[in-house]
């Protein structure tokens, strides 16, 4: 839609008016005299130089019903522009005072660009207002997520204190559990936050993607067999552009998740060249997501029906680091059911310059 700068709306409007008041009076000046001459026909002789009283009269009345007509439209134009700049002005002052729910009006949206002023304005207060909640939101869960790690210290503390629990090497064990838990949160929530605010520091550089993902697989093998999991990979050689300490710490994310929430069976690791990107897959044998959860799940504190399970556990935190750090690398990460009725994690790299000339079915099998 083609967007008329205010300014030159009005000036067309006032032309037009003041072309108009003209007509007025010239068109009705032939009106008039044609009507007075053929009911009061001219005396014989030359006319009069200088206009007449009758004349003047004439001319006095078109000039005040143009200027009259003048008027109204000016109060009209008047109104329309200054209905929704008030508007404007009136609801500044109700988000200056704390209303973040208030919206401008537009009018009749006549005069575009006054209209795109007060919805870009009202664009603006509506994203302030989810900002708002977001941090309310946050402020929500991080609360909630930080209270019964705390309870719990509290709790043993004072019962120790008390002389109710002795503190032999166990409860000294289960305390020190409860504090890396706190650590993790803290360390999740710094992750996500710098993410979002566009500071998350990554070490930049060449990355052997089979290498890495092998350390990860070798640390968590042995956990994931207890669990019931077996892992196959099928890594590709491909060096991708990045920071290894993040990729470990996002794919340690997306294995936590597997083992939470998914079926024991086998989980494939894999890694695949796609153009100028190196893929990170995750599949497991299901059960999957929900395709409604799927939408948000990876929103920080996004969590499922499963995950608010104390069985389950978990902060809502894992797979919005996993976003974010892919996001931070120039990447993406992506969520989709596999053909097994599995789930399927796609972490999504650049690779690094060079990496265009090795070959693309170079792999190795474990």
């Amino acid at each position: 839609m083609k967007r008329y700068r205010l300014s030159q709306q009005i000036i067309v409007s006032m032309s037009v008016v003041a072309t108009i008041a003209m007509l007025i009076v010239f068109v009705g000046s032939f009106v008039f005299y044609g009507i007075y001459l053929s009911y009061f026909p001219p005396p014989p002789g030359p006319p009069p130089l200088l206009p007449e009283a009758p004349d003047l009269v004439m001319i006095a009345v078109f000039l005040l019903v143009g200027l009259a007509l003048a008027i109204v439209v000016a109060l009209r134009l008047t109104k329309r522009i200054l209905a929704p700049l008030n508007s404007l002005a009136e609801t500044a002052r109700k988000i200056a005072a704390g209303d973040l729910s208030a919206r401008a009006s537009p009018g009749d949206r006549s005069l575009g660009e006054t209209a795109h002023l007060v919805a870009d304005f009202n664009a603006m207060a509506q994203r302030l207002q989810d900002n708002a909640d977001d941090m309310i939101a946050w402020n929500a869960a991080i609360a909630h997520e930080l209270r019964t790690p705390l309870t719990i210290l509290k709790g043993r503390l004072q019962g120790i204190a008390d002389g109710v629990f002795t503190p032999d090497e166990a409860s000294i064990g289960n305390l020190l559990l409860q504090i890396d838990g706190l650590s993790r949160l803290v360390d999740d929530l710094r992750t996500v936050t710098l993410a979002d605010s566009g500071r998350l520091d990554l070490g930049r550089g060449p990355v052997a993607l089979a290498a890495e993902i092998q350390n990860v697989a070798d640390l968590l093998e042995p956990v994931l067999a207890n669990a019931g999991f077996s892992l196959e990979l099928t890594l590709a050689d491909l060096v991708a552009l990045g920071d290894g300490i993040r990729i470990r710490q996002a794919l340690l994310a997306l294995l936590d998740n597997v083992q939470r929430y998914a079926k024991p069976g086998r989980i494939e690791l894999s890694t695949l060249k796609s153009g100028n990107s190196a893929i990170i897959r995750v599949e497991d044998d299901g059960p999957g997501m929900p395709p409604e959860f799927a939408k948000r799940a990876f929103d920080p504190f996004a969590r499922g029906a499963l995950s608010r399970s104390p069985r389950y556990g978990g902060s809502g935190l894992g797979l919005s680091i996993v976003r974010a750090i892919a996001e931070a690398h120039g990447g993406r990460v992506a969520y989709r059911t596999s053909s097994r009725g599995g789930a399927i994690f796609e972490i999504t790299l650049p690779l690094e310059d060079h990496e265009s000339n090795v070959a693309p079915d170079a792999s190795i099998q474990t």
